[in-house]
């Protein structure tokens, strides 16, 4: 059996928001450049709407969806009815990502291991929002400011939790 990292990997700003009407709220580029330089070439979990939100499933990835409806098929992807149906689908996997939504997110952050959140330093309107972070059960490791410049200025950092 392989030891796998469970890794929670979000963009969410300063009240939790992390989307509103299935789509994301800000355009950085950086974010998203990172996010497929750690997901690349590993496992994806995520919600129906989640997926439903992409055009296509993620290239290099195992695109992995958790639903209760047992109707939903899509090409390209694993469906599964649970987190534990979808983590057994990982079990080669060293590092699989926990990409979204809400409430997959919700599920997962009591066993992840790491969580990497772009942290927005603004307050957004939205729908969809990251749980808060145990803090008595993380710990940050990094915190990695940025900013964008051209169009609205946004402060975001890159921070790294490891599990205590």
């Amino acid at each position: 059996m392989v030891k796998k990292e469970l890794t929670i990997i979000a963009a969410a700003s300063i009240n939790n928001v992390i989307g509103h009407d299935n789509r994301l709220i800000w355009n950085i580029p950086k974010d998203l450049k990172r996010f497929k330089e750690l997901t690349q070439n590993h496992s994806v979990i995520m919600g129906r709407k989640t997926f439903e939100s992409l055009p296509y499933p993620l290239p290099n990835r195992v695109n992995i969806v958790v639903t209760r409806n047992t109707e939903y098929y899509n090409d390209g992807i694993i469906i599964c009815k649970s987190i534990k149906e979808a983590l057994n689908h990982c079990k080669n996997d060293t590092q699989p990502f926990i990409i979204g939504g809400g409430e997959i997110y919700s599920q997962t952050i009591d066993i992840a291991d790491k969580i990497e959140l772009t942290r927005v330093y603004k307050n957004f309107d939205g729908d969809a929002y990251f749980p808060e972070i145990p803090h008595d059960k993380f710990k940050l490791i990094n915190d990695d400011v940025h900013e964008v410049i051209e169009g609205e200025n946004i402060k975001y950092s890159f921070l790294t939790y490891i599990k205590k």
